[in-house]
C-alpha cells in the first residue's frame, strides 16, 4: 500500500478481513458481511510515498475457501480504511478469492 498524497493529515490506516455471505430464497438474497480480523498498518500520519506492506495470516476458525453455488456464497473482501485526525474515514473493499491446496 502506497499512500501518494493527502491533503489531510492521517491518524491510522487499517486493513479489515470481511467474510460475505449471501443466501437465496423466495424473496430473493440476503447478503450479511461480517469482521473476521481488523490489523492497524500505519499509526499517525504516514510517510507518503513510500511501501507499506500489508501481512496478514487468516484465522482458521472464521475462514475458509471461497464457496460459490446456486443459492449460497461464502465470499471475502480485504478493507482498506483511512481515519484522517477529524475523526472522519474513506475506506474500499477489494473481493479476494480463498482457496486451500
Amino acid at each position: 500500500l502506497i499512500v501518494e498524497e493527502s491533503e489531510l493529515p492521517i491518524k491510522s490506516i487499517e486493513v479489515q478481513l470481511l467474510r460475505v455471505e449471501t443466501c437465496g430464497c423466495a424473496e430473493g438474497f440476503s447478503r450479511d458481511s461480517t469482521e473476521i480480523q481488523n490489523i492497524q498498518i500505519g499509526d499517525g500520519n504516514v510517510v507518503r510515498k513510500i511501501a507499506i506492506p500489508i501481512l496478514m495470516l487468516f484465522p482458521r476458525t472464521f475462514t475458509c475457501p471461497t464457496l460459490l453455488t446456486v443459492n449460497f456464497k461464502i465470499e471475502f473482501e480485504l478493507s482498506i480504511v483511512l481515519v484522517f485526525e477529524d475523526d472522519r474515514m474513506v475506506s474500499e473493499n477489494f473481493p479476494i478469492k480463498l482457496t486451500r491446496y
